[in-house]
């Protein structure tokens, strides 16, 4: 019985490897010394120091990293390749009977490891750093404000004290405003006497100020404890929206939520009729990723068998470019129509790879032939 994987599919699963690596941490470091230079405007801001800058892009490391993985395959791939045929490595492997199919594989096998590893990090470790780096930038740049990992958003207005599981910006028709989940309110007396506690479903900003949904309030007084209920209730306060409309739309942004946390907002604003289209896209998206890593490189490696034996480096880093940002500005385009036309997000990240197997498919033929 043959063994699955061979001598020549471990030697072209390395070079492929390598070149991915390398391009990925080359990919990640630009990424982060440019997010760097965007920091250092914001450094200075309240408690918010160089060290914190250095911390916040180090913590989002791992997200960074998801989202440059399609790229550095693409490029490494062709790279690696280009490499195995300038060196005529190619040749010999296909004098051997290899066909383009077998060593197209061969590539394909490392990618998908890869991939993997990606799928876990873009679900556990990157949206758990990313949030705990929003939240050290947020209460480090407002010292009445502070985000907890399990307990929320944390904000203070004098004697009262707000916290938030869940908050982002919606938009309506009507304008756009803050709109925060499952809140509490704990107000104080002059003395520090607890006087009452509020909850709420959602709490509201918007042109008229604070509006509270949904309000069951407890009163603490001297010899008795009271109980109320409302609907809705104004809520009097100049705490500023802006600052919590900036931590909400930070911390609890969609592009950097598991896919489980984005399943439960589409659930949530479906069933309050309100727009999810952006939970969706992402959502969507995260499905999509391992297709999209997939026909990306498997439509890029033809050209390793032809026109890149004789070319040089620079044109292969040339070419992967090209594919990698071709196809996501494409995919970018058609997902935005997508939203524009209240289209089936699945069909709109679909579309894009399934070309590109198409024209994988047809590159292979015509080099067979």
């Amino acid at each position: 019985m043959k063994p699955l994987l061979r001598i020549h599919d471990l030697y072209v699963a390395k070079v492929v490897t390598v070149m991915v690596l390398a391009t990925w941490v080359v990919l990640v470091g630009l990424d982060a010394v440019m997010a760097g230079v965007n920091e250092i405007g914001a450094v200075g801001q309240g408690d918010y120091t160089y060290f914190g800058a250095v911390t916040y892009i180090l913590q989002t490391l791992p997200r960074r990293a998801y989202t440059m993985f399609p790229t550095a395959a693409v490029i490494g791939s062709l790279m690696g390749l280009g490499q195995l045929a300038a060196t005529s490595e190619l040749i010999a492997m296909r004098a051997v009977g290899l066909s383009r199919t077998r060593l197209s594989v061969s590539v394909a096998l490392p990618l998908l490891v890869l991939t993997a590893v990606m799928v876990l990090n873009g679900e556990t470790l990157g949206p758990m750093a990313q949030r705990s780096a929003d939240s050290m930038k947020a209460a480090a740049r407002s010292s009445d404000m502070i985000v907890g990992r399990y307990s929320g958003l944390w904000a203070r207005e004098g004697d009262t004290f707000l916290n938030a599981q869940n908050g982002t910006e919606i938009d309506d028709g009507t304008g756009a405003r803050i709109q925060l989940q499952d809140v509490r309110l704990f107000e104080f007396a002059s003395d520090g006497r607890l006087e009452s506690v509020a909850h709420a479903k959602t709490a509201e900003h918007g042109v008229d100020g604070w509006l509270l949904r949904d309000v069951q309030r407890t009163w603490f007084e001297p010899r008795a404890v009271t109980r109320t209920e409302a609907l809705e209730e104004q809520w009097d306060s100049q705490l500023d929206a802006t600052t919590l409309a900036a931590s909400a739309s930070n911390i609890w942004r969609p592009r950097y939520m598991p896919a489980s946390e984005l399943r439960a907002g589409i659930d949530y604003r479906h069933r309050n009729q309100l727009d999810a289209s952006e939970f969706e896209e992402h959502y969507w998206g995260r499905w999509f990723y391992p297709l999209n890593v997939l026909a990306l490189c498997l439509a890029a490696i033809p050209f390793a068998f032809g026109s890149l034996r004789s070319g040089n480096a620079g044109k292969r880093l040339f070419i992967g470019v090209v594919f990698a940002l071709g196809f996501w500005l494409g995919q970018t385009q058609i997902v935005k129509l997508a939203a524009v036309y209240r289209l089936d997000y699945r069909l709109a990240y679909l579309v894009p790879p399934v070309v590109m197997l198409i024209i994988s498919w047809t590159l292979f033929r015509r080099r067979s032939g």
